[in-house]
């Protein structure tokens, strides 16, 4: 497949460096200098121009393109740089916005702005901080078969009881798979023998009750997060109220008067307190320290390090703090923030996934894209049919995890003898040597 990525910032590059692998890419940036950095670290071809002139789109092959991906920092390049490769209709456009009104306005209509696939980078690190703050300890959560499947990742601290159990003892319930561990580095594919060790990063896959049950007794029932970027997870967790497992209590703080009315009004359910959300006595007078989670996102990267790690101090219970410097994140983790949540990397890696996915039903990446899980809808005609997953894992490599199986609206737990099914969705583990045999066999 040809790519034209339009846009060589943060966003641009990484969906390029992902996508080169398997794809034809070429990049699009009115930066020379960017161009330049890119063409180097990247095996991918570069074009100096604007990607909304059609000229230039010419010039980078829009004509032989299947996609166009534009993933500059501006809304409205963005929309018109898709408009534009309209003129070739073959070509499918994806649009990267930070407004969620433009993603409202396009979900309204066909092809609205000339855009087949829009995504809000607003609304999917609400998405990502909701997720992670419903499964204490998860680094990364996702679901799969219209919810009845979920997929956590969580890294196991020193104390856990788990460590040094073996697989076989730690697994403690029948809809509950473990799928992977990431440990130094490395991907292993656990067996019933394998032994947890602590900083172990563990992937499971399962119903959604027993995957919370397997995190920490208590989820979140007071986040005290810090302003605006709490307006789009608080919206989100109105609209999935199946997201945490019991109420939640949020408690919003928002610096300007005026948006801190505003916000009242329009969050009947959160606690709006106007207040400078990196004021140590104000956290401490508001009892932020026995709060279950803070949500820092304020206006830059220091001042939602400093207010995750005052907290942390006061004790909250977990942190999760707001990232616009891709390569931050993993500094805000290794100094005490429990989780660091990057817009830009979501974005990126929600645009990856999509195009990966559309050989799926959906798709989750690991560790960037070292692995995948993968859901697959069985056709009739399908050569698993009326296979046994043991059957079927005998023809693939070894880095493949059968996670879970969806059926009539029903979860089914793999075993070796479940025998798959026309219709089936199975939701599978995959290291990145073995995407490809999975995907052609199922």
């Amino acid at each position: 497949m040809r790519v034209i990525v339009v846009g060589a910032g943060e966003v641009g590059s990484n969906i390029a460096g992902d996508l080169a692998t398997d794809h034809d890419v070429v990049v699009v940036d009115i930066d020379g200098e960017r161009v330049d950095a890119l063409s180097y670290s990247h095996d991918v071809l570069t074009v100096e121009g604007d990607g909304s002139d059609v000229d230039t789109l010419e010039e980078a092959g829009i004509a032989e393109a299947d996609m166009l991906i534009a993933s500059t920092d501006d809304d409205s390049t963005n929309i018109v740089t898709c408009g534009t490769a309209g003129v070739f209709p073959e070509t499918f456009t994806i649009a990267r916005v930070k407004r969620p009104q433009f993603l409202r306005t396009w979900e309204r209509g066909d092809r609205t702005f000339g855009v087949d696939f829009m995504v809000c980078t607003d609304l999917l690190a609400a998405e990502t901080i909701t997720g992670v703050i419903g499964l204490p300890t998860a680094q990364d959560v996702d679901t799969f078969a219209e919810g009845l499947v979920q997929m956590a990742e969580f890294e196991l601290p020193e104390d856990s009881p788990v460590v040094g159990q073996t697989v076989q003892e730690a697994d403690r319930f029948d809809s509950l798979t473990f799928a992977a561990i990431v440990r130094d580095d490395d991907i292993v594919i656990p067996r019933g023998d394998t032994v947890l060790r602590g900083g172990d990063d563990v992937v499971v896959i399962g119903s959604r009750t027993p995957s919370g049950r397997s995190a920490r007794p208590s989820p979140p029932s007071s986040p005290a997060p810090a302003t605006s970027w709490w307006w789009a997870a608080a919206r989100w967790a109105t609209r999935r109220p199946g997201c945490w497992r019991r109420a939640v209590s949020p408690r919003l703080i928002e610096h300007d008067p005026d948006r801190a009315r505003w916000l009242a009004e329009k969050l009947p359910g959160t606690t709006v307190m106007q207040s400078d959300a990196t004021d140590r006595e104000f956290l401490e007078r508001e009892n932020v320290g026995d709060a279950d989670a803070l949500i820092a996102a304020l206006e830059n990267d220091q001042k939602n390090l400093l207010a995750g790690l005052l907290a942390d101090r006061l004790g909250t219970k977990r942190t999760v703090a707001v990232v616009d410097t891709v390569e931050f994140a993993d500094l805000f983790e290794a100094v005490g923030i429990d989780v660091a949540v990057s817009p830009r990397e979501a974005t990126a890696e929600e645009i990856t996934r999509f195009t990966r996915g559309r050989r799926a039903e959906n798709v989750s990446l690991i560790e960037g894209d070292r692995a995948e899980v993968m859901e697959f809808e069985v056709d009739a005609d399908g050569d698993a049919v009326g296979c046994t997953i043991q059957e079927v894992a005998e023809t693939l490599p070894d880095g493949v995890v059968f996670g879970a199986i969806t059926r009539d609206g029903e979860l089914t737990t793999p075993r070796g003898d479940t025998v798959i099914e026309a219709g089936d969705h199975v939701v599978v583990f995959a290291d990145a040597d073995a995407v490809e045999d999975v995907t052609a066999a199922l």
